[in-house]
């Protein structure tokens, strides 16, 4: 059983920092692992891609993530992050990671709340 958890959520103010964690634990390769990505979910709306890092270490992030957010990952420790800076009320969501592997399913953590306050 493969779980992911993510951590680091929490409420900050506009214009503050948040480093957001996410750990696979269970029966799972590093080495199986190709894209570990970020998407969050602000209310009433729909899950949203954010950030994506490739094993090779290659970045894609969406528009309203670039220049603020960064994502990095630990192969060895098969982990995640994402940094989030200069944050906005905006940016308020559900943040979810989640894994694709290279044979198998996709993995998907049970997400951590960032809220941004006036």
């Amino acid at each position: 059983q493969v779980q992911l958890v993510e951590s680091g959520g929490g409420l900050v103010q506009a214009g503050g920092s948040l480093r957001l964690s996410c750990v696979a634990s269970g029966s799972i390769s590093s080495t199986s692992i190709n894209t570990m990505g970020w998407y969050r979910q602000a209310p009433g709306k729909q899950r949203e891609f954010v950030a994506i890092i490739y094993r090779g270490g290659g970045e894609m992030y969406a528009d309203s993530a670039k220049g603020r957010f960064t994502i990095s990952r630990n192969n060895a420790k098969n982990t995640v992050y994402l940094q989030l800076n200069s944050l906005k009320l905006e940016d308020t969501a559900v943040y979810y990671c989640k894994f694709v592997t290279t044979v198998g399913p996709d993995y998907w953590g049970k997400g951590t709340l960032v809220t941004v306050s006036s």
